[in-house]
């Protein structure tokens, strides 16, 4: 049996714990530079909000009486999504965290326990510890798992936990299940299935599995049609390893200075190298890519990407940042308006299956740079993110007569809570 604990309205949930004053009202969160809207509240939801909604728009229909908007938070949610999954990996026997507010646990060691009430007491202690709302789905494999902890957030007659383990269960859920809902059916085979007549969970389960196979030829969607009929048919070790991570913004206006667009690229190069040293893996590919603004039709356009190889795979933040600045470097042409830039970095391995490159590899120098990238984890770990940075990040915010006058935020996050549980500067104090 597996479960997957689903945070509810993440993003929204993290604000209120330390706002009380936000719960029962319209809470929006918005993307990065205060985009567009990516998380609401129900009651947000119930108003006619969608996700990526511009929040021009948004604040054209509704004032801040109406709607209370966030920018992104990431340090905030990171730390509290942390404290949750602490408390799952202490109830659970194993788990695995798909996404930063979604863990998956395999309970094939404590099968004969009652799960349903497992469930409701982790939501209990997750509610009670972190004050954030949880809910689980539980069932044989991982597809009905998330499509039980879907109806565990809608109804609430589940109290927070929905529990898939019979034959009448699966196929009430199935027939009750759209099918662009379906975990691993994206809006391209949605719309397909919706062509043939396919418009629930049930419909999809009930064809022939050689039908499936000629219609679709697609090994993952027949997996996702085998999972639907009660098999386990997903390998744990695809969820587990990620091909590639990317890190890219789209900039607070557009960037024409080099300096500039150097100082973004090193930002996300760095947060790459943190995302691998996190997960205990390294990168042998660094890609840069770079483009112009493709709504603005009365400017010239441009974009391009470069890939750099290292010769020994690596997850050293200047090992990374300098690979993906020398990318930077040569895509870069004079005389566009970027407006946006990332850096992916591929090739990923586990960092004990790293093959050294015998003209390149310095022992003595790599370990100099494990040890530094741990110090400067723990630092910034300890007190906030980003206390300390490479040289290349900084940011030079400028007045009015163009002169320097301190380091700048990468982003426009004009809406941005406080962040107490990380920063001494911006603890809670209580009268």
């Amino acid at each position: 049996m597996y479960a997957i604990v689903d945070i509810d309205n993440c993003y929204v949930s993290c604000e209120r714990v330390f706002n009380p004053s936000l719960r029962d009202k319209a809470v929006v969160v918005l993307s990065n530079n205060d985009g567009c809207v990516v998380a609401r509240s129900n009651e947000a939801k119930q108003l006619g909000i969608k996700a990526g909604t511009p929040y021009f728009q948004m604040r054209q229909q509704f004032n801040e009486d109406q709607v209370v908007a966030f920018s992104s938070n990431y340090e905030l949610y990171g730390e509290l999504t942390a404290r949750v999954v602490s408390i799952i990996r202490n109830m659970s026997p194993a788990l695995f965290r798909y996404s930063i507010d979604e863990c998956f646990v395999y309970l094939e060691s404590i099968a004969d326990m009652d799960l349903k009430k497992w469930g409701e007491l982790l939501h209990y202690r997750v509610m009670k510890y972190v004050g954030i709302p949880v809910s689980i789905g539980i069932a044989p494999n991982k597809t009905l798992a998330k499509m039980a902890s879907h109806f565990a957030k809608k109804y609430p007659g589940y109290r927070h936990c929905c529990l898939i383990d019979d034959e009448v269960k699966r196929e009430k859920a199935l027939r009750l299940y759209d099918i662009g809902e379906v975990w691993g059916i994206g809006r391209r085979y949605a719309a397909r299935m919706n062509e043939l007549g396919i418009r629930t969970a049930w419909d999809l389960a009930a064809h022939n599995e050689d039908w499936v196979r000629l219609t679709f030829r697609n090994i993952n969607l027949e997996r996702t049609y085998l999972e639907l009929q009660g098999l386990d048919c997903v390998p744990n070790e695809e969820l587990a390893k990620k091909k590639s991570i990317c890190t890219s913004r789209s900039f607070d206006g557009m960037v024409s200075e080099p300096l500039e667009l150097r100082t973004h690229v090193s930002h996300y190069a760095a947060r790459c190298a943190e995302k691998l040293r996190m997960q205990g893996t390294v990168a042998s590919v660094v890609c840069t890519f770079l483009h112009t603004n493709a709504f603005r039709e009365d400017l010239p356009q441009y974009w391009n990407s470069h890939e750099t190889r290292l010769f020994t795979p690596s997850n050293s933040t200047q090992t990374i940042v300098d690979a993906a600045l020398r990318s930077l470097e040569a895509i870069y042409r004079d005389g566009f308006m970027y407006k946006k830039a990332g850096v992916i970095v591929m090739g990923i391995d586990t960092y004990g299956h790293v093959q050294p490159d015998m003209f390149d590899y310095d022992a003595e120098r790599y370990d100099r740079l494990r040890q530094l990238d741990a110090a400067v984890d723990h630092i910034n770990k300890m007190e906030g993110k980003e206390t300390i940075i490479l040289g290349a990040q900084q940011y030079i915010r400028r007045g009015e007569d163009g002169k320097s006058i301190g380091f700048a935020d990468a982003m426009k996050r004009e809406h941005k809570s406080k962040n107490p549980t990380t920063r001494w500067g911006e603890i809670i104090t209580l009268n």
